[in-house]
């Protein structure tokens, strides 16, 4: 607990911060009991128990210790794109390529990213028109800016030809730039064979 003379300092210095240098000299030092300043004590301590300098800071949270360090090589990832997976209304598998291609930048590392579409994710690589038509829309692709940014970031996007076959879907329906194989479950196949590593978000 405080003494009073520590007390009649302590708010000294705070009324002379926030309010008045004046009061704050007859308080520091002087000699009188401190209860000739009670009322202004009782105004300024619920200020003071407010007061950043004063009030008593959190500890800090602990670093946390990386036991794993992660430096990747050249690599060459195929991203099977078969079903839908979101956080919020962002696609996972279109923002991990992305945190991939900002990773691998600023090591200065070689990337190559295929992004296979197929399944009941493959309305994803539609065009506005045909958005709005599959997914009784008005809104057109969400995803068509994502989707664009990456590839001027060098990722290749392809249709399952077995996708938009079966649902009645032709290469004018597609985003520009997207490409259609003659089948997902084979070209991850043959990617894999080629050297690159599938991942499934």
């Amino acid at each position: 607990m405080w003494k009073r003379a520590t007390l009649t300092d302590a708010v000294g210095q705070f009324i002379k911060d926030r309010f008045s240098p004046s009061i704050a000299a007859q308080m520091r030092g002087n000699s009188m009991s401190p209860m000739k300043f009670a009322p202004m004590l009782l105004f300024c301590l619920p200020f003071m128990a407010a007061s950043p300098s004063l009030a008593q800071q959190p500890a800090p949270k602990p670093a946390i210790r990386i036991d794993v360090p992660v430096a990747p090589k050249a690599s060459k990832v195929v991203f099977n794109m078969d079903h839908v997976a979101f956080a919020g209304d962002q696609s996972i598998g279109l923002r991990q390529m992305q945190s991939m291609i900002q990773a691998y930048k600023e090591e200065n590392t070689p990337l190559e990213i295929i992004a296979v579409f197929h399944g009941a994710a493959g309305y994803m690589m539609l065009n506005d028109e045909a958005y709005d038509r599959a997914r009784t829309s008005g809104t057109g692709n969400p995803y068509k800016q994502q989707i664009v940014a990456l590839q001027k970031q060098g990722v290749q996007f392809e249709e399952c030809v077995h996708t938009a076959e079966a649902k009645g879907w032709t290469n004018s329906n597609l985003l520009p730039g997207v490409k259609v194989n003659g089948g997902a479950v084979l070209r991850l196949v043959q990617l894999m064979q080629d050297g690159f590593v599938q991942l499934q978000p």
